[in-house]
């Protein structure tokens, strides 16, 4: 086999550039295999050094079916590499996958991807080739033999690629038209309006407490009574809770109207909505 026909064999089958292949089997006496581990190695090596940089691009993935739907987030430093052939068809293939392990990490990173190599392996090789750090973000998979899922995509690069993703599960036996509709209408909703629970009881109190901080720090100064500023503070939190969660939001659609005044419209005793999640790369 000639120096060119090994080059080109070793960029097959590693995706590193023409010149670190040759370089690469310069260093191995011409051994391919020699080669691909030296190439392998340097690759970790690039990738360690990009990790300590900012990721703050990327994408958003949704996979599955009505029944089982997965979504990630991959991570990148820029714009330019989110819309990368490379990177796109890697990120497609790797959504396929983490619906596969119900976005179990540690099964997703140990993976076998259609090259033969595991997700972990193919994700470094990627880093050395495009030169930009990548990571994964946030994944989640929605799974209910009871509920059916919808989702919704904005902004969307290719496919099932884009920059936000929403998937919600409802339950309910109902299976007529109306129910399709409702689900697809509360998806956009959700990326709208970015509700962060489903009851206002269901605020984390960590978060709770932050705002109360804030609202604090806001009436200090106000001059107010210290019994009007603690009402006022009330007031403030109470909003604060209507308008993030999601069967207390005005609905977008027709904002005189709550979620849950919807549901009640909607007329289907069994309907539940069970769970959400909404990813947009930025947040």
């Amino acid at each position: 086999m000639s120096d060119i026909e090994k080059v080109k064999q070793l960029r097959k089958s590693t995706g590193a550039g023409f010149k670190d292949c040759s370089a690469a089997l310069k260093e191995a006496n011409g051994d391919l295999e020699k080669a691909s581990e030296i190439l392998r190695v340097k690759g970790i090596a690039k990738a360690s050094k990009k990790m300590s940089r900012d990721a703050k691009e990327g994408v958003v993935v949704i996979s599955g079916d009505s029944n089982k739907t997965s979504l990630i987030e991959i991570n990148c430093e820029t714009d330019f590499v989110a819309k990368n052939e490379d990177f796109i068809k890697f990120v497609k293939e790797l959504s396929e996958i983490n619906n596969k392990c119900s976005s179990n990490l540690e099964i997703l990173n140990q993976s076998e991807m259609k090259n033969g190599k595991s997700v972990e392996n193919n994700l470094v090789a990627l880093i050395a080739k495009i030169g930009e750090k990548i990571t994964i973000g946030k994944i989640k998979t929605i799974a209910n033999t009871k509920s059916k899922n919808f989702f919704y995509q904005h902004t969307v690069l290719k496919d099932n690629v884009s920059k936000l993703g929403v998937i919600v599960s409802i339950e309910t036996d109902d299976t007529s038209e109306k129910i399709g509709n409702f689900g697809k209408q509360l998806s956009m909703h959700i990326a709208a309006s970015n509700p962060i629970s489903l009851q206002p009881e269901d605020i984390k109190k960590e978060i709770i407490e932050k705002e109360k901080e804030l609202i604090a720090e806001e009436l200090k100064n106000s001059g107010k009574p210290e019994e009007i500023a603690n009402k006022i503070s009330i007031g403030k939190i109470n909003k604060f809770k209507q308008d993030n969660s999601l069967m207390t939001q005005d609905w977008v659609m027709e904002p005189k109207k709550k979620v849950k005044d919807v549901i009640n419209e909607i007329n289907i005793p069994d309907l539940k909505i069970k769970e959400f999640i909404r990813i947009k790369i930025g947040d």
